[in-house]
């Protein structure tokens, strides 16, 4: 499913940080995602899309 909702725990585990620097990230903008009653929740295509604009950068 591509629109499948992630928590911040799920993409802290998925992109391999800790779940306080991806909060940070999605804080400051720089990460995709959006806030459900005060919960932060991601797409995970807005996700790969990110990682593909992330590797794009440093080339």
């Amino acid at each position: 499913m591509s629109d499948e909702i992630l928590t911040l725990k799920e993409v802290a585990e998925y992109l391999k940080l800790a779940e306080k620097t991806a909060y940070r990230l999605a804080l400051e903008g720089k990460l995709p995602g959006f806030k459900v009653g005060g919960s932060w929740r991601f797409q995970r295509e807005d996700i790969l899309k990110w990682i593909e604009e992330q590797k794009n950068k440093e080339a």
